[in-house]
């Protein structure tokens, strides 16, 4: 099969699209044929070599990919041959391996793809569905709630402002460049704005027509996750998942106290150490956009041989909703 490996950390060119052997399901494992591979800002982390993240960098040379979707092809010793031919999703968690024409996976972390729902909206759902349903587990959003969503065109943030629709609340969403603005209006975001720009913070202000904030979910840090605080309401609740700035908000119990704001940092031990895992939330995600009630946004396909245009145009946030391979 081919896959894309990676000999040594660094930039993006390190990721190499080979020709190696095809993996052979162990006891309780399956084989899946791939249509769809997740690709993710953490995979970018990981790839260059920075420590510090929340998982261990893996031995080299490794296969990256934690998310992939197909139609298993093959069954290990023990499991139900009924698996063959089922298309499945399956995350892979930090053992990886995804990026490949073939990916083994234990057969207890297989979901069968709901009828209707594509290859590619299904990888979307089962990392970055399920890490949206975690942060908003945090975030009570209500019907009278005044939203702000960050990076609100990317893989979660779409999805931040489609529930924050959905449950009836004002949904102010901000996204960097012209083209994202307008995916993030037809989202059903009632304001949107370019972060680009210098004055965005008044300008979201003035749009708001004098409504602050009540929710802001903030995955970009630094000076965009500095202004999105000062934007908070009085008793405001702001949900952090995330800094791919490079740097976090920067905030103090000053700040905190001054506003009588409520932090809540959405992701890292309070997922791994959640009651009940991240099965559930794979399922419940998966379920919604079946339903329809979620429409995960799938804007950026490259092909398998091209991880690192994928990787590349991630880094430069040049993407819109999730970035998917095809192999």
């Amino acid at each position: 099969m081919h896959a894309i490996r990676l000999h040594a950390f660094g930039p993006a060119e390190n990721l190499v699209y080979e020709e190696v052997e095809d993996p052979k399901p162990a006891a309780g494992q399956v084989c899946i044929a791939v249509r769809a591979i997740g690709v993710h800002l953490l995979d970018t982390t990981i790839r260059s070599g920075a420590s510090g993240g929340p998982f261990p960098l893996p031995e080299l040379p490794t296969i990256p990919g934690r998310e992939v979707a197909g139609v298993v092809d093959a069954v290990g010793e023990g499991v139900d041959d009924a698996w063959l031919g089922r298309r499945v999703v399956a995350h892979l968690g930090p053992a990886s391996q995804g990026y490949a024409e073939l990916a083994v996976a234990p057969v207890e972390s297989l979901h069968r793809i709901p009828e209707g729902l594509a290859d590619d909206a299904a990888v979307a759902m089962i990392g970055t569905g399920r890490t949206t349903l975690a942060v908003l587990e945090v975030a009570d959003l209500r019907a009278e709630d005044v939203v702000l969503v960050t990076a609100a065109a990317g893989g979660i943030g779409n999805l931040l402002v489609q529930e924050a629709h959905n449950v009836g609340a004002t949904v102010a969403g901000v996204a960097g460049g012209t083209a994202k603005v307008e995916q993030v209006r037809r989202l059903g975001a009632d304001v949107a704005v370019d972060y680009l720009l210098p004055d965005w913070p008044a300008t979201l202000a003035e749009r708001l027509d004098g409504r602050a904030a009540t929710v802001a979910f903030d995955s970009v840090g630094g000076e965009v996750g500095r202004a999105v605080l000062e934007l908070l309401a009085p008793g405001g609740r702001l949900v952090i998942y995330g800094w791919s700035s490079g740097e976090p908000t920067e905030l103090s119990a000053p700040d905190i106290v001054a506003g009588s704001l409520t932090v809540t940092a959405a992701i890292g031990p309070r997922i791994a150490q959640r009651p009940g895992g991240l099965r559930g939330l794979e399922t419940e995600a998966l379920a919604r956009a079946a339903s329809r009630d979620w429409v995960p946004l799938v804007g950026d396909h490259f092909p398998l041989a091209d991880a690192a245009g994928a990787h590349r145009a991630l880094e430069t946030r040049a993407t819109v909703g999730k970035v998917v391979l095809v192999p």
